[in-house]
Parts: structure tokens; sequence; C-alpha cells
């Protein structure tokens, strides 16, 4: 190839066919957010045992619960912000590495305030690593399978928290709490060798950072199956910036209402989602059944979101994606008005807990899809994690508002019918969102693809 022609990394990858190096990608992420949903969800499915073993109450117990969630703010607001500045693929493996480590560590703890700590630091890994698996398989995706390939990646979220509720349901019984969750540290340890010798740097930020045509060229011939001969000019067409600095570019016009909705949305769905997960074994047990139904019946909701974020990912490709967010967010708070309808001992429990992680988790992992493409390369990944960040938020009141009420007295419908409320805002804050993002001028637009 001539010394002076010109590639657009984002045009290059979005005319050629899906490699089987991107299906590697997909498969490589897809297993960091399996062991990411793994460790989100384990504390869930744990807590009956402990608080049973250490004579808490359940309000007590909510300082553990909400101790994950706060490390996910601490690392979601970090680690964006350091990917856009040194790159997406150590940051995820670093991240990685630490919840595996420190989830761990927490299955030696004694008290509540350790395990809070350790959860704490288990949480910045966990929120380090999504936001960089989603940033990574965004910039490698091609925009017309791009939401598709990503909500596939996401539903390992989803598989990794009800594979561990399965292996709850079975190691607690016969091995008690704190293999549970050795189970779940060995997981992510596993996987760093794997990350280490595999996964690219994204070749749209080496680009935005000046990096050689060489390594850039090196990078695009592993990944796509090109030859090129590393003499190209390699650019990511960006549109003009305010700013280059990344946190600027979030609240620069034409991003700063769009960056404030992408929050309040992810903050409705983590509330309904981290309370629901968190809480439905304690509160299923407490209704008469055994903690096995419990953790099985929980981990249906994770299974229905599944399927419920590839279905939403596939529509999304097809249609206005916020659109389709909006409308599963509607279905997740009418599947919970129904589950407080008919009760935790109505046959039709383990459907119902489906359906709502079909609407809810396929909304929220449809929302990680939509969110990339709004942003450009220099705070794309700050852009994501922000969001994840500030909507962490949500998932810490969730965890500790379901203590709460539990303290408070409320029970089963209650608490449920409750839930309603944030996923009807999430729906409602996801089209304003957009609308934002069609009002921004054109060559900020741009940058959303």
């Amino acid at each position: 190839m001539s010394g002076s022609k010109t590639i657009d990394i984002k045009a290059f990858i979005d005319e050629r066919h899906i490699s089987a190096y991107q299906w590697l990608l997909v498969a490589l992420c897809f297993l960091a957010v399996t062991a990411d949903g793994m460790d989100v969800a384990i504390m869930g499915f744990v807590a009956p045992s402990i608080i049973h073993e250490w004579g808490i109450s359940r309000p007590e117990f909510g300082l553990v619960m909400s101790a994950a969630p706060i490390g996910l703010v601490i690392g979601a607001l970090a680690a964006g912000p350091a990917s856009d500045r040194v790159g997406r693929k150590w940051v995820l493996i670093t991240s990685v590495f630490l919840f595996g480590v420190f989830t761990i560590l927490t299955a030696f703890t004694q008290s509540p305030v350790s395990m809070a700590v350790l959860r704490v630091l288990t949480g910045i890994g966990l929120g380090a690593a999504m936001p960089n698996s989603t940033t990574l398989l965004s910039e490698y995706s091609p925009q017309r399978r791009r939401a598709l390939l990503i909500t596939i990646m996401f539903t390992g979220f989803n598989l990794g928290s009800a594979l561990i509720g399965f292996a709850a349901g079975w190691l607690v019984p016969n091995h008690g709490w704190r293999a549970v969750l050795i189970f779940g540290g060995a997981i992510p340890l596993a996987l760093v060798p794997l990350q280490a010798w595999l996964l690219p740097e994204s070749a749209r930020l080496l680009a935005v950072r000046g990096a050689t045509s060489m390594r850039i060229a090196a990078t695009l011939n592993r990944v796509t199956g090109a030859n090129f001969a590393g003499d190209e000019n390699f650019v990511s067409t960006e549109p003009p910036l305010p700013t280059r600095k990344p946190i600027g570019v979030l609240f620069s016009q034409g991003y700063g209402v769009m960056t404030l909705a992408l929050w309040v949305t992810y903050f409705m769905g983590l509330l309904v989602i981290y309370l629901l997960t968190g809480w439905l074994p304690t509160l299923i047990k407490d209704a008469g059944l055994s903690i096995t139904v419990a953790a099985n019946v929980t981990a249906m909701f994770q299974i229905g979101g599944t399927i419920g974020a590839v279905l939403v990912g596939w529509i999304m490709d097809k249609v206005r994606p916020a659109r389709v967010i909006s409308a599963a967010y509607v279905g997740g708070g009418i599947c919970v008005l129904a589950l407080a309808g008919v009760g935790a001992l109505s046959s039709s429990l383990a459907l119902l807990v489906f359906a709502a992680g079909f609407c809810m988790s396929g909304a929220q992992t449809g929302l990680n899809a939509y969110a990339p493409g709004r942003y450009p390369t220099v705070a794309r990944a700050t852009g994501v994690s922000w969001m994840l960040g500030m909507g962490r938020f949500g998932s810490i009141f969730g965890s500790a508002i379901g203590g709460a009420l539990l303290g408070l007295g409320w029970e089963f419908a209650a608490i449920l019918a409750m839930l309603a409320v944030p996923a009807v805002l999430a729906a409602i804050a996801i089209l304003v969102s957009q609308r934002a993002r069609d009002s921004a001028p054109a060559t900020q637009v741009s940058a959303a693809h």
C-alpha cells in the first residue's frame, strides 16, 4: 500500500466482515463480564447463611450489601479517564485481577466490618471491568452489528449471576458460604493470563493518541485479518470538540443533558435490579421456602435477562434504540407489579421473576450497548464509565434500602410494588437522552457511531 494512503479505522472496521479474531474478542469480553456478574451478585446468595451464622440483623448486613457498589463507583469513575489516557487493555486486566483476589480474601473474614472493607476493594475492580470491556468491544464492532455484539457480551453478566446462584444452591448446603466466595474469586484469576495474551489495544485509541503506524497496522492485521504494511496514515475521524479533557467533553455543548439523562436511566435501572437480586433470596426464604429454592428462583431473573439482552440488542440494530430500551423498562415495571400481586408462594413466581429479568436486565444491557456510541473516542471510556459509576449509586441505594425496608417490617408485595416507579422513570430518562442527542449539532452527532 502507498505510504500516502489514509485509513479511517472506524470506516474500515464497519466495511469488513466480522473476523474470527473479533469473535474471539467478543468471547474474551464475555468471559470477563461473566466473572464480573458472578462477583457482583455473589453476596445476595450467601447473605442468608452469613446472617444466620454471625447472628446479625438484616439492616446490619445491609452495610456489607452496599459496600461493593461503593467500590464500583470508585472503580468506574477512576477507570474511564485512566483507560482514555493509557489504554483499554491493561486497565481491564488489572481490574479482573483485583476483584478475583479480593473475592477470595472475603471468604476468610470474620466480621461484617472486615467483609465490608474487602467488598469495597472488590467493587473497585468490578467497577473498572465493565466499562472497559464495553468500550474495547464497541471500538472493534462494525456499526451494523454493534448493539447485538455488545449485548451478547453482556449476557455473560446475567449468566455469571445465574451461575453463582446455582453454584451457591449446591455449595452452601454442602461446603458452606465461604466455598462460594472462593469459587467466585478463582474464576476471574484464571482469566488473567488469557487476557494478557490475547486482548488487543483499541486501534482507534492508538490513532487518537498518536501511536506509530506500524503498531496500529500490526494491531489491525491481528484483529481483522487485514494486510497493512505499516506505512499507512491511520486516523480516527472525530468531531471538533471544545476540550480534549475526557471529563470536560461529557458536559460540553450537545453532551451535557444527554450525559445527565443517561446517569438517571442507569441509576433507576440498577436500583430495581440490585434490590431484586440482592434481597429476593431472603424475601423468598422468609416466605417459608428453602434457600436452594430461593437461590434457584432468583437465578431465573438472570436467565431471563440473558435472553432479553440478546433480543433487545438485535432489535436495537434495526430500529431507534432508545425506544426499544424504554419499552423494556416499562415491561419490567409491569412485571414487578405482577410479582407484588401474586406473592412469594405463587406457582407463577419463577415465571414472573424470569419475565422481570427479561425486561429489566434486557433494558440495562441495551443501555450499555447504547452508551459508547454517544461519545467521541477521546472521551468514550470516560462517558461509559461515569454513566456506570454515577448510576451505581442506584445499586448502593437499592442494596441498602432493601435491608432498611425489611427492618421496618415491609413485606414482599410492598417492596416489589414500589420498584415499578424507578422502572418507569428509567423509561422516561432514556427517551430524554435520545432527544438531547437529536438536538445536538450535526458534527457532534457524527461521533455517535
